[in-house]
């Protein structure tokens, strides 16, 4: 693969007439199978995935969606896409806006203030659970078929819903560090290409280090002070989540699984996996089971 070497801005530009632009994809096996592109933007992204497993990967949180997802990522707060020809869902929605959407006047009305907040809790990234994300993900997904007023409308009101919502989990709870307007969101790219191309074999510190051209106890105090994470930490994490994904598959033994996920023995895998899962292997590749033909939810 080719290493990106700079950020990636995003440039979002709403059609003529519109304040916010909406992308709907129907047909996910169209869509390029590759790694999406870690990249930001200063609008807000509310995403709606209809069915399918894949990777939640946004600021230093990485983890692993199953029978879809939705969620709210704040303005520049770097993110990879959800989607793409193995993630198997039916269809995506996307909408972007800006900070102050609809106006800034209009977020200082008291009846905008839960909506306002939702807004500013969305910096470390929302994913909403349960009823509310089948619920608002169907109304969000209608958006694409109404007029310019009507989607303004029903956005504002998909906006207060999921702003009085309590089924979230906040994805970087101790918040995400880095600012992508400087070098350091450079520097963290690189890092970032160089674990996805590298995270299934050892990747020892003074080699990270040297993507980084730091020496090694500058980069740790440097990893630990943007992700909140060690290095080993968000190695094995990042390894964990593909590993999510190959036992949803289910295409291969727990043993293969955790060898081909970058682990040098199936104890030190099992225990990084409980660890971060709550789970084993085998009891998450069965509950998912049970969730796919509806049984009981994780």
């Amino acid at each position: 693969m080719e290493t990106q070497t700079q950020p990636v801005r995003e440039q979002v530009t709403p059609a003529p007439g519109t304040s916010f632009l909406v992308k709907h994809y129907p047909e996910p096996r169209l869509r390029a199978d590759k790694l999406p592109k870690w990249h930001f933007h200063p609008e807000l992204e509310l995403v709606y995935v209809r069915g399918g497993h894949g990777r939640r990967h946004v600021g230093s949180h990485i983890s692993h969606y199953r029978d879809g997802e939705l969620i709210l990522i704040g303005s520049n707060l770097p993110h990879l896409g959800f989607t793409n020809r193995v993630t198997n869902n039916e269809k995506e929605t996307v909408v972007q806006f800006a900070e102050n959407f609809p106006t800034g006047e209009f977020l200082e009305l008291p009846e905008m203030r839960k909506v306002k907040e939702l807004m500013y809790r969305a910096r470390n990234g929302i994913s909403f659970y349960g009823t509310t994300r089948t619920v608002l993900g169907s109304r969000l997904e209608r958006l694409i078929d109404l007029p310019p007023l009507g989607r303004l409308l029903l956005l504002v009101d998909i906006l207060n819903e999921l702003a009085i919502s309590t089924e979230y989990e906040e994805l970087n709870a101790e918040g995400f560090h880095l600012e992508v307007e400087t070098h350091g969101f450079e520097r963290f790219n690189e890092i970032q290409e160089f674990i996805h191309t590298n995270f299934a074999r050892d990747i020892p510190l003074d080699e990270i280090a040297g993507v980084a051209a730091m020496t090694v106890p500058a980069f740790c105090r440097y990893f630990k002070k943007t992700t909140g994470k060690t290095f080993v930490t968000y190695l094995n994490d990042y390894r964990i989540v593909y590993a999510c994904k190959l036992l949803a598959d289910d295409h291969s033994t727990v043993q293969n699984v955790a060898y081909d996920s970058g682990f040098n023995t199936v104890s030190q895998f099992n225990r990084a996996f409980k660890k971060h899962t709550g789970k084993t292997a085998t009891e998450y590749r069965s509950a998912f089971k049970l969730h796919v033909r509806g049984g009981i939810p994780e």
